[in-house]
């Protein structure tokens, strides 16, 4: 619902042009892309100290779904990327002549946050499936904090260095 939350803001901005604002201004965006990146290789640090950790089995009802809840915002608002989906995807849709601009973008991207959050509903069933089994593989914790870790780092590099 974190990563749905920040679909809804980036949504918002792309229909008011505000996205298109910051895709203009190479100084505004390179802050968005570079303080994503910085936030996903946090995320990697975080995972790779874990690595030696196992799962809390008996943890399982306790995982803070607040602090899961903040950390898909921010790792969805600091994501350049989603901005410049939503620029590329959206306006192919939209027909000036038929009904006010804003309120097409608003539609079809409540449509996009609709369809996502089924994704992710499913996405989470399926985790909670795979994470009970994992839960009970301490072996299995290092693995995927190693793998965790090097998928946070290598997409926080490549949003560092990627171009527009």
């Amino acid at each position: 619902s974190g990563l749905c939350t920040g679909l809804i803001v980036h949504i918002t901005a792309a229909a008011a042009g505000i996205s298109a604002a910051i895709y203009q201004s190479a100084v505004a965006f390179s802050i968005v892309k570079y303080a994503g990146a910085a936030y996903l290789l946090f995320l990697a640090y975080q995972s790779f100290r874990q690595k030696s950790a196992g799962f809390n089995v008996e943890a399982k009802d306790s995982l803070n779904r607040r602090a899961l809840y903040q950390k898909g915002v921010v790792m969805n608002l600091l994501n350049p990327k989603v901005s410049l989906f939503f620029l590329a995807f959206l306006p192919q849709f939209i027909h000036p002549g038929t009904f006010n601009v804003t309120t097409q973008m608003l539609v079809y991207g409540m449509l996009f946050l609709i369809q996502a959050f089924a994704i992710f509903v499913m996405i989470s069933l399926f985790a909670e499936k795979v994470g009970d089994r994992l839960r009970r593989n301490p072996q299995a914790a290092k693995k995927v904090h190693l793998l965790e870790g090097s998928l946070f780092a290598l997409i926080g590099l490549k949003i560092a260095v990627s171009q527009r």
